[in-house]
């Protein structure tokens, strides 16, 4: 099993930053992805970015410029960094990881919100 513990959302003016931070526990050794999705209110949760145990990334269009996925092995953590972020980056940010034979975890959650 793989935990998930997210933090660093909040609310923040449009234009502005924030970096979210999620950490893994647990059984890490075999996690070959990390990255984040987001919910807003009645919407499905969609892929924000994701990163490779090798650092390959992908991210949303919405997000490309804005957002930055880095991930540090050694302390089985992933960040993301989101500037000038706007009105409709609101949303819940979920921690992912994946494993061999597509075991997925997710974190708690942890709310973005941005204000015009």
């Amino acid at each position: 099993q793989v935990q998930l513990v997210e933090s660093g959302g909040g609310l923040v003016q449009a234009g502005g930053s924030l970096r979210l931070s999620c950490v893994a526990s647990g059984s890490t050794f075999s996690i070959n992805a990390m990255g984040w999705y987001s919910q807003a209110p009645g919407k499905q949760r969609e892929l924000v970015a994701l990163i490779s145990d090798g650092g390959t990334t992908i991210y949303a269009d919405s997000v490309k410029g804005r957002f930055t996925i880095s991930r540090n092995n050694a302390k089985n953590t992933v960040y993301l960094q989101m500037n000038s972020l706007k009105p409709e980056d609101t949303a819940v940010y979920y921690c992912y990881a994946r494993r061999p034979f597509n075991r997925m975890y997710w974190g708690q959650g942890t709310q973005v919100t941005v204000s015009s």
